[in-house]
């Protein structure tokens, strides 16, 4: 098939060599007023049904987390659970997130609130429900033109039906239109030109990094202003992305090959396009790992993706707070894109202690992300209920 007659097929299938560019619409939003409240299909967005020995391995190794807790069963059983359990972050991948209206239109993932109430056991069956909370706007913005903020409400709950966890993902939709034509005026020096010896630099830092583990990191020995250890992420590379993905975390829909993705691509042409330098047909979610896709959506090269970063959040406080911590809560707002190439130092700050409603002796953190170009690219927040001496 010649060029000309792949692009007048893909045009009769509504697949273009371009991101779809939708544009609001009264009608859009009509539609999506009437869907608040909806619960969501998930079929095509769940990644780990189960959580295995094998595959929490799978995503403490994709998002970097090398904690024994996670993967050592002999380490685990000493423990506090006596087992392995996941990271609190595991359940992204379970479900990341699902689709919902906005046709045609660009999106970042904004903003997360999460709070955990239990934790996740090798074994364990995890059941996402995902709800339509709704949207404020449109309204304008600085990075293309119009946009909205949308709610979803995501629920993990376990085989015994207690709840595991509640996320709220907000997300921005926009025109893509207008975030290209905007591209120009934010254009900063991609690959960043890193030298040998901050290269060195970086990496020394990162194998000098040790989780606080078994050691407990008691409530009483916490003051106002105590910084949490840094841990660094990057630069950020390709295999990090596949690595992430690899893990089950975040394709919305699952990524799929050959006949299974030609097929869905048909049924919503707008979830895809035709790659030029291949002839291949990509995902809209490819702006993860394409530099090409990623253009299209306004970005200069391929970037991370909204929940890997808070991934980064969750192991830094749970690098910080050992075995004998618990997460109870995060909050975090995505700022500019972490591009390839980036490197990201992941910390806090202790802002409050308390005693809270449930008798836990938690602190209170401000968190941040902060990469070469001193963009706090993740402000934060987190609590963390730790062991007291008084029930030692």
């Amino acid at each position: 098939m010649t060029t000309t007659e792949t692009e007048m097929s893909d045009k009769n299938a509504g697949i273009g060599k371009e991101l779809a560019t939708g544009k609001f619409t009264d009608e859009m939003l009509d539609g999506m007023r009437a869907l608040i409240g909806t619960e969501l299909r998930t079929d095509a967005c769940v990644n780990n049904e189960y959580a295995t020995r094998l595959a929490i391995l799978r995503f403490a190794e994709g998002i970097g987390d090398d904690n024994p807790l996670w993967s050592d069963e002999e380490y685990a059983t000493k423990g506090p659970f006596g087992e392995i359990i996941a990271p609190p972050s595991f359940i992204f991948a379970c479900l990341g997130s699902v689709q919902v209206g906005w046709r045609g239109l660009g999106g970042f993932h904004a903003e997360t609130d999460v709070t955990f109430h239990r934790p996740i056991r090798v074994g364990d069956k995890i059941t996402a429900r995902v709800y339509f909370d709704g949207f404020d706007g449109p309204d304008a913005s600085k990075f293309a033109g119009r946009r909205i903020k949308d709610y979803l409400r995501q629920e993990y709950w376990n085989q015994n039906d207690e709840l595991v966890a509640r996320f709220v993902c907000s997300r921005v939709r926009f025109e893509r239109t207008e975030a290209q034509a905007r591209r120009k005026s934010r254009e900063i020096e991609l690959p960043h030109p890193w030298t040998g010896e901050q290269l060195e630099q970086i990496e020394d830092d990162i194998l000098a990094e040790t989780p606080r583990g078994a050691e407990p990191r008691y409530w009483e020995d916490i003051s106002v202003g105590d910084e949490m250890d840094v841990i660094t992420k990057g630069p950020i590379g390709l295999t990090d992305e596949i690595a992430y993905i690899a893990a089950g975390a975040a394709p919305i829909p699952r990524l799929s090959a050959h006949g299974v993705a030609l097929r869905r691509y048909r049924k919503h042409p707008r979830w895809a396009f035709r790659d030029p330098n291949t002839n291949a047909l990509e995902p809209v979610y490819s702006v993860h790992y394409n530099d090409y896709a990623a253009k299209l959506q306004g970005a200069q090269l391929a970037y991370d993706v909204g929940i890997q970063r808070t991934c980064w959040q969750i192991h830094s406080l749970t690098h910080w707070a050992g075995d004998t911590g618990t997460l109870k809560a995060i909050h975090g707002q995505y700022r500019a894109h972490v591009y390839l190439s980036d490197v990201v130092r992941l910390g806090g700050r202790v802002v409050a202690k308390e005693v809270d409603e449930d008798g836990d002796s938690v602190v209170r953190l401000e968190t941040w992300a902060w990469n070469q170009r001193e963009q706090n690219v993740m402000p934060g927040t987190a609590v963390v209920a730790l062991p007291s001496r008084r029930n030692a």
